[in-house]
């Protein structure tokens, strides 16, 4: 055994945290048994996988092998950091985005030290949003949430009155989600998902008499 393997271990238990660290919007929002942040970059990886082909024309030349996996590392320093929620509630806390960026990079430095370098190239390349793997993965990450939030609101599994009594002051149901989501798509092809998942959405709420 190398003297790399048990560092090398410790850093894969520490990234195995994803797994049970909650998306905190929805629990802000008093949803039963939120996702984890795992579970949503499963999400964004299915995303990229069945979607990506419909981005090509704008994101020409796309890798849809390296797109996946710039999306399996997209959040992985998040098992150190934790999941911070993008807020367009003019009341709600948010942390600087210079402060957050240095703490995600320290994150991932500690839980990919010990391994291959491509786990770190990849998440910087998907930070750096230059390249058009790293566009389509942020517009499935993006758009993953929305897609979170019509099977939330379908099936009634959230709460208000459950969930932080000072969050959500200039929203109604799971609005901010998509209110946060819209202004940073940056494609024709994320922004057409968009209407049509916010119409799904919409329909769903009328339904439950939202």
């Amino acid at each position: 055994m190398s003297d790399r393997e048990p560092d090398a271990v410790d850093a894969l238990l520490g990234a195995y945290a994803l797994k049970d660290e909650r998306r905190t919007g929805w629990q802000l929002r008093g949803v039963d048994d939120p996702e984890s942040v795992a579970a949503h970059t499963w999400g964004v990886v299915y995303l990229v996988l069945a979607l990506g082909d419909r981005f090509d024309a704008e994101l020409s030349g796309v890798d849809l092998d390296r797109a996946l996996r710039l999306a399996v590392v997209h959040d992985v320093a998040e098992a150190e950091t934790g999941d911070l929620p993008t807020r367009a509630d003019a009341h709600a806390e948010t942390l600087d985005p210079d402060r957050k960026e240095s703490r995600e990079r320290a994150a991932m430095a500690d839980l990919t030290g010990t391994l291959p370098d491509r786990l770190r190239d990849a998440w910087e390349e998907y930070e750096a949003r230059e390249t058009p793997e790293s566009v389509l993965v942020k517009e499935c990450d993006l758009l993953d949430t929305c897609f979170q939030a019509v099977v939330y609101e379908r099936d009634g599994r959230y709460a208000p009155a459950d969930g932080d009594p000072d969050a959500f002051r200039e929203y109604d149901a799971l609005d901010e989600f998509f209110a946060t989501t819209e202004p940073r798509l940056r494609t024709d092809a994320g922004r057409a998902l968009f209407d049509r998942l916010r119409d799904r959405y919409r329909s769903a709420r009328d339904d439950h008499g939202g």
